[in-house]
């Protein structure tokens, strides 16, 4: 009953679903671009057999990278299709994969559309990367006999309630699942007691990315030049970027401020936003990064640039409730990081970080720009901080192997 209800709101919402692909096209035009797909309807096929990997967004394209490269040296007699929902994504996956892997638009999860989907691409496996549970699509692959892997799956304590609430509907997609990769004791637990039967722990892909060298040398010249610290507000949300501002007050000249927004679409606001408070602004996009004034990072795929740069990160995400953003990649460079309160979507990894003191976990904005401050007149503490985390990312590689091998299982 509720899957059906659930089918029906989803008809109901697809006028609306296709102009708001054509308003959010306005400002980032890849939405309008292969519509078709959003109804699965494809171009031809491939001949070999295809392995399908669904990384909804930016973040699960970075984390499912290392994990899509894998299935491909060990596949080789098979071609990949990477699906994604947003276009950040489908930029980030170009970026990443090039012309290696088919990458396309997820379809609605319209029985018709994912019919129509699964029928054209012929999948021997599919993996959902973290958090994709869509109850038409799990249904639909049931039907069409292709395994499904929940991989690098997360469920904060938030999410399982909205899923307990609609049990009828999503406890059949999660008991559906081959296998589950759980990143720690406590997703599995959850994602377990939502039905899911398969569950195993393999850890977080984030912790097996390497930095790229020639970024981290780029960053580390660039710091190295100004004969300034370096401030990162990193992966900023709506409405951070005022609230941490107004914390830090007038930019002190001995601090050279970078801003990194977590979105494309917002780049050209933020800076607005800056201007608007008479801040000078360079972009990193016109290659102006030396100027004077607040850096805007307005590039995709450039975190190990940024983060190799600060001296000190602050991660965006945490200060509304949103559920904060990956901390992992600034510990990877070994950059000290400063949180807010809401990190839910990254509880293990951020509880991780703080225990092995990589990272502070303050109430609110202000007294993240204070504790950001007080740790750029710290050396010493930034120093073992930034020492912390590498150790730490160190210590948890190994999530690819093992959410491979599960991969290879069900194949095999």
């Amino acid at each position: 009953m509720q899957r059906a209800l659930y089918t029906l709101l989803l008809r109901a919402a697809l006028p609306f679903a296709l102009a708001r692909l054509w308003w959010r096209g306005r400002a980032e035009p890849l939405y309008r671009r292969w519509v078709d797909e959003r109804l699965g309807n494809y171009r031809a096929a491939p001949e070999k057999p295809v392995i399908w990997i669904h990384a909804v967004s930016v973040g699960e394209a970075r984390a499912s990278a290392l994990l899509v490269r894998a299935l491909t040296h060990e596949l080789g007699g098979c071609e990949i299709l990477v699906t994604c929902t947003t276009a950040a994504g489908r930029e980030m996956l170009k970026a990443l994969h090039g012309e290696s892997v088919h990458i396309a638009w997820l379809p609605w999860d319209i029985p018709g559309a994912v019919r129509r989907f699964l029928g054209h691409w012929r999948p021997r496996l599919g993996v959902l990367v973290e958090t994709e549970v869509w109850p038409n699509l799990v249904g639909a692959c049931r039907e069409f006999g292709v395994p499904l892997v929940l991989a690098n799956a997360r469920m904060s304590e938030r999410s399982a309630r909205g899923y307990a609430r609609w049990s009828g509907l999503s406890r059949p997609a999660f008991a559906a699942f081959a296998a589950v990769c759980a990143q720690s004791e406590e997703d599995a637990a959850r994602l377990s007691a939502l039905g899911a039967l398969e569950v195993e722990v393999t850890g977080n892909l984030k912790f097996d990315a390497t930095p790229d060298p020639a970024r981290l040398a780029e960053g580390e010249a660039f710091r190295a030049a100004l004969g300034q610290r370096v401030l990162l507000f990193a992966s900023t949300r709506e409405g951070e970027e005022a609230l941490l501002l107004d914390a830090l007050g007038p930019i002190r000249a001995d601090i050279r401020l970078v801003v990194v927004p977590r979105h494309s679409n917002r780049f050209d606001e933020v800076g607005r936003l800056l201007a608007g408070r008479g801040l000078a602004v360079t972009r990193r996009s016109a290659g102006a990064e030396g100027g004077a004034g607040v850096l805007l990072g307005d590039t995709l795929g450039e975190m190990d640039f940024y983060f190799s740069a600060a001296d000190v990160a602050v991660i965006g995400g945490s200060f509304a409730r949103l559920g904060g953003q990956n901390l992992i990649e600034a510990c990877a460079v070994g950059t000290p990081v400063v949180v807010g309160p809401h990190m839910f979507n990254f509880s293990e990894a951020t509880r991780l970080a703080l225990d092995a003191g990589a990272a502070r976990q303050v109430a609110d904005a202000a007294a993240a720009v204070r504790e950001a401050l007080a740790l750029l007149q710290d050396p010493v503490r930034r120093s073992a901080m930034g020492e912390a985390g590498k150790r730490l990312c160190e210590a948890h590689r190994g999530a690819t192997a093992r959410q491979l091998a599960a991969c290879l299982r069900l194949l095999n």
